[in-house]
């Protein structure tokens, strides 16, 4: 009995516990729901976790001192809006108090008008389930009633500050490039190691396979990423040709450019692209991806061989 007294007694340094709480990574979220007096709310919360699948239900929890509190627990529903790589920005507004958070933020309603955002990784709406008190936070219960999976790559928090998600090192073991290696070795080795066709293709494989998932954490699509890139290089800005530079069909090109508009990355005016000065900020960012990356690879050549590389491909690509 004194054991346990001793123990109870042991005080948590507060500042420690969220240091030790921050070891373990997770999502970015913004919580989202609407009254039927229609007041909208919206927190930034990283609390979120699955609770059960057979009924689906969700967990996250809200101070107990949060002046939005009040709508979660008179709303219906409310909207688990998980974050994309490329929403930091909107994690810290919806972070901050005293703010119009709507204000110039894309968003629907759905289910219970709780306020869907636009362009994230994954959104849950839920039905209020249960309300369970937990220390100094509300621990809210959501039965999911629908969901969206947008597939971009999510939004990351960790020891209080934003990252990003990429392969693992020791899972990037190209088991699939090994066998085709088996199997070409049972005919004309030497002979297919000789063909620029395949070496490019090859080469352009093991690239990628190091360099799309980087570029993927920032929550573009690749589509969205290579208009970024190409009209922030100036080498296209004319929609017609950017099927060419982007190797993409028309429509992923529409479609991609459709989405940075609504981001107000870029402007269209008489069949022109043009990037704002947010879009210029972002192609600079994905430039500096994009740089780093061909500088790890090319680290072990000399410059002046690097420089007859690119001159190579520029002559085989048609680029001036």
């Amino acid at each position: 009995m004194n054991v346990l007294k001793a123990m109870d007694s042991v005080s948590i340094d507060p500042m420690k516990f969220r240091r030790a709480l921050g070891n373990f990574a997770t999502g970015v979220t913004i919580m989202t729901a609407q009254n039927e007096q229609g007041e909208k709310v919206g927190v930034t919360a990283n609390s979120f976790n699955s609770v059960s699948l057979d009924p689906a239900l969700i967990l996250w929890s809200i101070d107990k001192n949060s002046s939005s509190f009040s709508v979660f627990e008179q709303a219906t529903h409310f909207a688990v809006n998980v974050l994309s790589g490329s929403q930091i920005e909107l994690s810290n507004k919806f972070a901050r108090r005293n703010v119009d958070k709507y204000e110039g933020t894309l968003h629907r309603e759905g289910a219970g008008k709780a306020p869907i955002l636009e362009h994230c990784s994954a959104v849950f709406e839920c039905e209020r389930h249960q309300i369970i008190e937990g220390g100094d936070h509300w621990i809210i219960i959501g039965k999911v009633v629908n969901f969206h999976d947008e597939g971009r790559s999510p939004l990351v928090y960790h020891q209080g500050a934003y990252s990003g998600v990429t392969p693992h090192p020791l899972l990037q073991v190209k088991d699939q490039q090994v066998e085709s290696e088996q199997d070409i070795g049972q005919m004309h080795q030497g002979h297919l190691y000789s063909n620029v066709c395949y070496l490019m293709s090859r080469a352009f494989k093991f690239y990628q396979t190091d360099y799309i998932p980087k570029q993927l954490v920032t929550g573009f699509r690749t589509s969205e990423a290579r208009l970024l890139l190409v009209l922030g290089s100036g080498t296209a800005s004319k929609k017609e040709d950017l099927p060419r530079d982007i190797a993409m069909p028309m429509h992923q090109v529409e479609q991609a450019a459709e989405i940075l508009q609504k981001d107000g990355l870029l402007l269209e005016s008489d069949g022109f692209y043009q990037l704002t000065e947010k879009g210029r900020k972002t192609a600079h960012y994905l430039f500096d991806i994009a740089d780093s990356h061909q500088n790890d690879v090319f680290k072990k050549y000399p410059e002046h061989e690097k420089e007859i590389f690119i001159k190579i491909l520029r002559d085989i690509a048609g680029v001036a």
